[in-house]
């Protein structure tokens, strides 16, 4: 019996074999199966699946519950599919209040503060460069700095570097750090909304509170004319921010490769699952932000992936990765870098899914396309099934930094990410980006037949390719590609 048993199965493997890849792709996604994936995802019984919610949690579970259903082993070394995390989040505090040289400074961020009431005298220390803080004895002190550097005040330059200068004061024994800000009014709102109000990966080593306060007082184009000659007189009061942790989890299944060499790389097929949940109504009254677009689209093509493989595997090993918290900063796939539960340097390709939506169902839009040497095999598994594979049509936007492929692309690994038909950003993608309008009914699903075939296929042809994938040359994170793979 045994023997008739493995002579069936080799005769189901060798008529499989016979086909090619792009009538495979085709076999296993069906419209309704689409559809039904991101009617589920996109139902308000999920809230938006915010990270940390219960939403997101019935989402990853009816994920978990998909990729198992077809074939896809759990993480390594578990019987779950789940990668969880602990998220934190900071409240901002009710007041804060800060006067310096007896002068109100009443524009002020807190980004470490708890509850205090204080006055003195600080230290004024030009930009905070070493430098400036070298030979200084600052034990008990408070600090007074220029954000950013001479010439050099950007938001991200302040934001490095006010990182850089909280852990120098911190060493030195000093007790609080104030560094000047002069953004314009719309920068400093933004900087408030992100840095204020803020979700971040919990790390489980540091301290539950700190007794040292970090703020940014915005002062715009003024000059207070402080001196490193003279202290400062300050006072600060506060409320102090408030701390919660929520857990949330990444899903992750893996389905083994076919050939005896090349199942022990592995590609990586991706997307996030959270969207932001419930936020303010629109003029029907609805307040549950879906995402069907942002991002069920991708999810479905996730699953659409794993459905496939799961009954013809491709030569490369698959690992699906659905991330949580992309939306509060792509901390899920920030977190899977830095404890991947497959050595990174066995990954060869990252094939992300994400996007805002669509306005040309000619097109598959995929932001990175020129930059691996998987085009080909990309333009060639769009054009089987009627669409267009385009590159970034808004390059100044930074799309490609922007998505979940970056975390894998920063450490080397070629991550473009595979989106819906797109040429600019009009009315039609802003209508539904973010919006409580993004509801499953209001897709297109016979364009999205025809794009999740076009990403099932270019996935097989990136799986089954004898050729090692990589940067084209030039690109920027060549470097990072180089220093992985161990290539000269």
């Amino acid at each position: 019996m045994r023997t008739i048993h493995t002579f069936f199965i080799l005769l189901f493997l060798q008529a499989a074999m016979a086909q090619s890849d792009q009538e495979l792709a085709a076999k296993t996604v069906e419209k309704n199966t689409i559809k039904s994936h991101i009617s589920f995802l996109s139902d308000d019984l999920l809230e938006g699946r915010e990270a940390g919610t219960r939403g997101n949690k019935i989402a990853a579970s009816y994920i978990a519950n998909q990729l198992l259903s077809f074939g896809a082993l759990p993480v390594p070394g578990t019987d779950s599919y789940y990668q969880e995390f602990n998220l934190s989040y900071t409240i901002p505090p009710g007041f804060l209040k800060l006067d310096l040289d007896g002068n109100a400074f009443p524009l002020n961020l807190a980004l470490e503060l708890p509850a205090i009431e204080t006055s003195g005298k600080a230290a004024f220390l030009g930009y905070g460069t070493e430098e400036d803080f070298k030979g200084k004895d600052l034990s008990g002190q408070v600090v007074v700095v220029w954000a950013g550097y001479e010439g050099k005040q950007d938001a991200r330059t302040v934001i490095t570097a006010g990182r850089d200068k909280i852990a120098i004061a911190k060493a030195m024994g000093a007790t609080g750090l104030i560094e000047l800000t002069q953004f314009d009014d719309a920068m400093w709102s933004r900087l408030k909304n992100y840095l204020g109000a803020r979700t971040e990966v919990k790390d489980e080593s540091a301290p539950e509170e700190s007794n040292t306060f970090h703020i940014w007082s915005n002062i715009k184009d003024k000059d207070p004319g402080f001196s490193a000659d003279r202290p400062i007189a300050y006072s600060l009061s506060s409320d102090g921010q408030a701390h919660t942790t929520q857990k949330t989890q990444n899903v992750v299944g893996i389905i083994e490769g076919t050939d005896p060499t090349l199942k022990d790389e592995y590609v990586i097929y991706s997307a996030h699952y959270d969207h932001v949940g419930i936020g303010r109504p629109n003029a029907e009254g609805d307040s549950i932000y879906n995402g069907a677009r942002d991002n069920n689209i991708g999810v479905a093509a996730v699953l659409s992936m794993a459905e496939n493989l799961g009954q013809y595997p491709t030569k490369r090993s698959a690992l699906f990765i659905l991330f949580t918290a992309e939306e509060k900063g792509l901390l899920g796939s920030s977190y899977y870098v830095e404890h991947p539960v497959v050595p990174l340097e066995q990954i060869s390709y990252c094939f992300n899914t994400d996007g805002g939506g669509y306005n040309d169902t000619t097109l598959a839009t995929i932001i990175g396309l020129e930059r691996t040497t998987a085009q080909p095999l990309i333009e060639k598994g769009a054009a089987a099934f009627g669409l267009k594979a385009t590159g970034d049509p808004a390059p100044e936007q930074g799309l490609f930094d922007r998505s979940d492929n970056v975390s894998f692309a920063q450490k080397g690994i070629p991550a473009p990410t595979y989106s819906t038909g797109f040429n600019s950003f009009d009315d039609e993608i802003l209508k539904y980006y973010h919006q409580a309008d993004d509801e499953a009914e209001t897709l297109d699903y016979d364009y999205l037949l025809k794009f999740y075939r076009g990403y099932v296929y270019s996935g097989r042809l990136i799986a089954n390719t004898p050729d090692k994938l990589f940067w084209k040359a030039g690109d920027k994170y060549e470097k990072a590609g180089k220093e992985l793979y161990g290539i000269d």
